[in-house]
């Protein structure tokens, strides 16, 4: 890949890369951090990968990333976490759109990934599928099955209120 490559990368990709990481980490600081590290190595690699996949590779990078600083913070501040949950609202849910994320949260990590490209991001099946290494129809059984649990979790919760 050349420089100019690189650069249009960076000017095609990094608004949607950016919205990604943050719909699923909700932290604009840590967002911005990870999409630059998904550059940096972007960067590193730049002899190794072919400008047709820079946005599969963005984005598998990116989503690793995140996975692997979420982690990282969960074994580091998980007595942090516990006294956040605490201080919370105690399921008092003010509107949809505040039950919705929630339930995202719920999703395991794959399915949300796969949820959140295709419903928020607008991918297609089979650029999903390159970027999260898996078969057309695996991402819409990943998808099937993660709409199948917000629907029920927003179900439930309607009950509640």
């Amino acid at each position: 890949m050349t420089l100019n490559e690189y650069n249009q990368a960076v000017n095609n990709f990094s608004d949607r890369l950016y919205r990604f990481v943050l719909k699923n980490i909700r932290d604009i600081h840590k967002a911005e951090d990870i999409v630059q590290d998904s550059y940096e190595k972007l960067w590193k690699n730049v002899d190794n990968v072919n400008f047709e996949k820079v946005k599969s590779y963005l984005f598998t990078t990116a989503y690793h990333t995140m996975i692997d600083r979420i982690r990282k913070e969960k074994r580091s501040s998980f007595l942090e976490e516990l006294n956040l949950k605490e201080q919370g609202h105690e399921n008092n849910y003010s509107d949809l759109k505040e039950i919705l994320n929630e339930a995202v949260k719920r999703l395991p990590e794959l399915q949300r990934m796969v949820l959140l490209l295709r419903d928020y991001e607008g991918y297609s099946y089979k650029e999903i599928g390159e970027m999260a290494n898996l078969s057309e129809s695996q991402v819409k059984v990943y998808i099937y099955r993660a709409r199948v649990f917000l629907k029920k979790y927003i179900g439930k919760i309607e009950v509640l209120v």
